[in-house]
Parts: structure tokens; sequence; C-alpha cells
């Protein structure tokens, strides 16, 4: 995973997609939930209520849509039983809806939102209870997020267990240079001068 800025000192998780995965198990699914929870949770700990941003909407997004599908289509809710149930649907006709479709009555729709909304706190909850729980880490990710704005899994565990990450390796390469796009400060060398650094006038 990798840590991306999103704001004053805290980030979001970027979750890289796993491999040959063809299903996920409730536990994981809900453990996904907190997961996309933590941005926002971690934003009000952090800054307070009034002072949350738009940067958790990706995620929020995300959450409703995993837990609609757990209620809807996979049959992971107690509440409403292993039973598919599909969206309302338009039929369209030369662009114009002539007739909606709607397979579950107005109370099931009901307690199929209240379920989303359910599954979707419950994520939130335990997003919050493992912030509060690690709040020194917390803390310790912001400040790094500030001073370094990306942070790999590595960085995140060496900042975790106190150690700041080393960056000189990747900013001063041992090698010849392949990006076109010189250092920040230094200057480009001419294609006539060969690798040796040229002399600041």
């Amino acid at each position: 995973a990798t840590i991306i800025p999103r704001g004053r000192a805290l980030g979001m998780v970027m979750q890289l997609p796993e491999r040959d995965k063809l299903s996920m198990s409730r536990e994981q699914m809900t453990s996904r939930l907190a997961i996309m929870m933590g941005g926002r949770v971690a934003e009000e700990m952090i800054f307070g209520r009034d002072k949350v941003t738009s940067g958790a909407a990706s995620d929020i997004e995300q959450a409703t849509k995993l837990a609609r599908m757990m209620v809807t289509r996979w049959g992971l809710s107690n509440q409403l039983g292993t039973v598919a149930y599909g969206e309302n649907q338009d039929e369209v006709f030369l662009g114009m809806s002539v007739s909606r479709t709607q397979n579950a009555s107005e109370a099931t729709l009901q307690k199929i939102d209240g379920e989303i909304k359910r599954l979707v706190e419950e994520g939130y909850n335990e997003a919050e209870r493992i912030l509060t729980e690690r709040r020194a880490d917390l803390e310790a990710l912001a400040k790094g997020l500030l001073e370094y704005e990306t942070l790999t899994g590595d960085e995140i565990t060496d900042l975790i267990n106190g150690k700041k990450p080393n960056r000189e390796s990747v900013l001063e390469p041992s090698g010849p240079r392949t990006s076109a796009v010189p250092p920040a400060g230094k200057p480009r060398p001419r294609p006539d001068a060969g690798l040796e650094p040229q002399p600041q006038a």
C-alpha cells in the first residue's frame, strides 16, 4: 500500500489490486469497509468534525457500493437473508422512460437502505476504534506525510517503529540519470559535456 497526500497532513491509502482474487469473505469485506472509512475518521480526530474536507468522497462512495453489493447481491445481511435484490430499472425507448420495474417493495427498499447504512457505520466505528487505540501511530504518519508527501508500506512501518525513511538513495542515484527532468537546484548537463558536472556561473 502507498499513502497518498490528501489535504493537510493526512493521507489516504491506495489499495493495490490483489492478484487472482475471485471472491472475498464477509470478514474481508467488513475489514475493507473500515479501511475505506479510515481517512475520514483520521481527519475528524486530528482536525475536528467541522474541519473535515471532501477528500474522503471516493472512499465513502466505494464503501457504500460495497455495502450495497453485500446486501443486495451476495446475501450477507441477516435482516434481508440470502435473496438477491435487483436495482430499480427504467425501461427506455428512444431516450424516454416508458416504464419502471421494481422487484422489491417500498418496505424492503427501506430495509436495504438501513442495512447499507448500518454496514458503513460499522466500518466507520471499527476505523475509529483502531485509530483511537493507535493515535500515536496516526500522528507519526501525519508528521511523516507533512515531511515526505508520500510513503511506501515499508516507510510506514519504519515511521511507526521510530525510524525515518532513507530518501538519499532515491534523490541521488549512483548511476547515470535516465530522466529528462533535472533535479531541482542543479544545472542540466549539456549534451556535449559528457557526464562531468559543469561549474555554475
